[in-house]
């Protein structure tokens, strides 16, 4: 009898599992220890001691690629403290989740928030969101430490200012203080704030260096002995996800999810064990998953550029340049209510598309008629469905 989808739910149920706890390959997974970050740790440390004794400490500025444990040190470290006195408060914010922190109100209601203020989504004056806030600080009667994660999305929607305000609070307590502590991906980030926010918020500054091969493989074992049951992994699996994180700047949180992926894709398969072949189709799926994201999270102007550059290729045109792109450029903007911009702007987006690998394009010249850019999609047939599909979602497609 053939078998159908329901067989996979009876499978599941009396397969033998991979898995012992998959969360402890989750980038949000706190182990009791962490390795090869002591320097760092220690660094932290001092710099928030103060606080057990309800002082104020130095804001600090964290910076490193991705996957390097700038946030998990610090909310390890702050929490830890925090658990040693009652005159310390820690507040986290993910700057880049959206409808949460990724506006200067809906930052201040979602910290307003959590300390036990309700505020509505929107509505408000900011200055009454701010007031809210600042009373809110004030009835906690504590050294309040703020971590805000992936800063840099914050300023670049919402300017400077609001790290300016923040920075400031302190003037406006009497009963309470606060810290901040700014994280982010770019390591160049804090030369472009202004240079009264750069020199309160950057007082102190830590560097998190990429992880080698080693240290990954290190990490990986601590966690795979907390996730996969015993003898489901293989030889070499540890150290080839190791070795294709470091390669992407040492990332961490890469070669976590190489390892989980790889694991999903054995259980899936009904499989006894993980092998370095799951390994490689772990990568290419996690490549996949991250054009696509990187897609979805770009503006909409750059999406419906790129929309417009898929129509044309689709419809078997050579040698796509800047005028063909913002000839259907102009469509999609029609179609779909977007304000259209200007064909030189458009350019710009052509730019940082090939710059993103989305795209390629490369300059060339007209002579007397100036220069153009001729343009070429480099996605494979996996990943320009699920864009095409994204673009659909956004009616940038049809």
């Amino acid at each position: 009898m053939q078998r159908t989808w329901k067989d996979i739910f009876k499978d599941y149920n009396t397969q033998q599992p991979i898995f012992k706890n998959k969360d402890a390959l989750s980038d949000r997974y706190v182990p009791e220890t962490v390795c090869h970050r002591d320097e760092q740790m220690k660094h932290v440390a001092k710099i928030i001691a103060p606080a057990i004794k309800g002082d104020k400490p130095s804001n600090v500025f964290v910076y490193g690629n991705t996957g390097t444990g700038k946030s998990l040190i610090l909310v390890y470290i702050t929490n830890e403290m925090a658990r040693n006195t009652d005159k310390a408060r820690v507040l986290y914010v993910n700057c880049k989740m959206k409808r949460v922190s990724d506006t200067e109100y809906r930052l201040l209601a979602e910290l307003a928030r959590q300390l036990g203020r309700d505020l509505p989504a929107t509505g408000l004056p900011t200055v009454e969101v701010y007031k809210t806030f600042i009373e809110a600080l004030e009835a906690e009667g504590k050294t309040v430490i703020l971590i805000l994660d992936e800063i840099d999305s914050l300023v670049k929607k919402t300017g400077d200012g609001i790290l300016y305000n923040l920075t400031r609070l302190d003037q406006d307590l009497s009963k309470s203080k606060i810290s901040l502590i700014g994280i982010s991906n770019d390591t160049s980030f804090a030369d472009g704030l202004d240079p009264r926010v750069k020199s309160s918020l950057s007082e102190e500054e830590i560097i998190f260096p990429p992880y080698n091969a080693a240290q990954l493989q290190d990490i990986l074992l601590q966690r795979a002995l907390l996730a996969f049951n015993d003898g489901v992994l293989g030889e070499g699996v540890i150290a080839k996800c190791a070795a294709l994180a470091a390669q992407e700047h040492g990332d961490a949180r890469k070669a976590l999810a190489l390892l989980r992926i790889a694991g999903e894709l054995a259980e899936r398969e009904n499989l006894l064990g993980i092998t370095t072949a799951d390994v490689d189709s772990a990568e290419d799926k996690l490549d996949l998953d991250r054009v696509v994201e990187v897609v979805k999270a770009q503006p909409k102007q750059s999406q419906a550029v790129l929309a417009a550059a898929i129509r044309l290729s689709e419809s078997g045109q050579k040698n796509i340049q800047t005028g063909d792109v913002f000839s259907v450029y102009e469509d999609v903007c029609k179609s779909s209510g977007i304000k259209m911009l200007t064909q030189r702007r458009i350019s710009d987006l052509i730019a940082e598309l090939d710059m993103l690998g989305i795209i390629n394009s490369r300059v060339i010249s007209k002579g007397r008629y100036g220069r153009t850019r001729e343009i070429r999609i480099l996605l494979g047939k996996n990943v320009l469905d699920k864009i095409k599909a994204s673009l659909k979602d956004s009616y940038l497609l049809g």
